[in-house]
């Protein structure tokens, strides 16, 4: 009818999939765990939260106290702020002993160095003012920066964050400095291992499609706890392959960089900043295929057919992601009973994993049956036989590698 506004075409029609939908996602943080699980949720991520530490806090623990009553008798020239967290403690545990008017007026008098925002904006809240903060939030450059300026005979604290600074603290002695460790807290395994452990086995399993890193000591305990329980080679082989760890940033990622795991990091060490990065990260790495003329994007627990999320159970994914691998091409259905979890040796296993699967897409044709063979891929022909599908996640695990045009013999379809 004249004046009408036509309908808008499905696509735009449909409201969007937010960008981790599909996707499972662990989180090890200890702290802000909260805020850091709405965000992947926002984007519709599926969260498995598990502490790798706690953080032990220190208020009446003699090191510090010692630290605390050194430093106030005997001033420092420097003072190296690494954490907001930190350093607040510091002012607060100093303030129960009765000696937060001393050591504020210690720290006033020295030079004060903050490794990043945060430990910035704790030393304004304390009414101090830092002399510099680097702006790569490293503790490399506030070294670089001391060495350059010389600290032979000079006093210096460092504010220390969960665990100790071992470079840092020797290069300084190295150069000639005198160096006070302060420790505020410290990290320890979590009081209940359980949560860890799932994770630990969802890595192992590729049940996760990425696992993040808020700090380096939270690496180490992931690292740790597979040790104890003689994963270290699965958890590896997860995190090269199938799983994606995501790191706030450089520091956190150096234990996985040591170990040739690539990781993934935001250009801003920011929590906000990672969720971003995965956000871009997973959907690229997803495999893509065209079958039975629809568009097919797999995710970790689900598949997007036509734009459409669709989740599918864990045995029809083991099944999908065995198709894709050879798409066109007829799968045996030994093969394929050997991708169902603890599905035996029954292979009627498969014919029921199928028709779920097929009722999951809710496109059966996309999963063709090659009668006494097995089953296969529909996958659409390309106009050039050298075409290749859309460039999926490098290392050869399930989102690795390109759906290839079919381009030899191929059975002929089949209902």
């Amino acid at each position: 009818m004249p004046g009408r506004t036509p309908p808008p075409p499905a696509d735009e029609a449909r409201p969007a999939v937010p960008p981790l939908a599909g996707f499972t996602v662990g989180v090890t943080a200890a702290r802000r765990a909260d805020e850091l699980a709405a965000l992947l949720q926002r984007r519709g991520a599926a969260v498995l939260r598990a502490p790798a530490l706690q953080i032990v806090p220190l208020p009446d623990d003699a090191r510090l106290l010692a630290a605390t009553r050194d430093l106030v008798d005997d001033p420092p020239d420097v003072v190296v702020a690494t954490t907001g967290i930190g350093f607040r403690g510091w002012i607060e545990a100093a303030d129960g002993w009765g000696l937060g008017d001393g050591l504020l007026d210690r720290l006033g008098r020295a030079e004060l160095l903050a490794r990043g925002p945060k430990a910035r904006g704790a030393i304004r809240a304390a009414g101090l003012r830092e002399e510099w903060s680097p702006s790569s939030e490293s503790s490399v450059e506030v070294l670089e920066r001391l060495l350059a300026e010389g600290v032979d005979g000079r006093r210096i604290a460092v504010q220390l964050h969960g665990a100790p600074l071992p470079d840092l603290a020797a290069s300084l002695r190295a150069a000639g400095a005198e160096v006070v460790d302060v420790p505020v807290y410290r990290w320890e395994p979590p009081a209940d291992p359980a949560p860890l452990d799932r994770l630990l086995d969802a890595c192992c399993a590729g049940a996760l499609d990425a696992v993040t890193f808020t700090s380096a000591p939270a690496v180490l305990g992931l690292l740790d706890r597979a040790r104890e329980r003689g994963l270290t080679a699965g958890l590896l082989h997860a995190l090269r392959r199938d799983v994606l760890p995501a790191c706030v940033g450089p520091v956190t990622a150096a234990p996985l960089d040591a170990l040739d795991v690539p990781a993934v990091r935001p250009g801003r060490m920011r929590l906000g900043a990672m969720v971003q990065t995965l956000a871009a990260e997973l959907p690229a790495r997803a495999r893509r295929l065209s079958a039975a003329g629809h568009r097919l994007e797999l995710r970790g627990r689900a598949a997007l057919v036509d734009g459409v999320l669709r989740p599918v159970p864990p045995a029809g994914m083991a099944l999908l992601r065995v198709l894709a691998r050879r798409p066109g091409w007829v799968v045996p259905r030994a093969e394929l009973l050997r991708a169902l979890p603890g599905a035996g040796g029954d292979e009627h296993a498969v014919e029921t994993a199928v028709a779920r699967l097929r009722a999951a897409l809710g496109v059966p044709g996309i999963v063709a049956t090659v009668v006494k063979r097995g089953y296969r891929l529909a996958v659409d022909p390309v106009a050039d036989p050298g075409e290749t599908g859309e460039a999926c996640g490098p290392g050869g695990g399930k989102y690795a590698g390109s759906a290839p045009a079919v381009t030899g013999p191929r059975p002929a379809r089949r209902p």
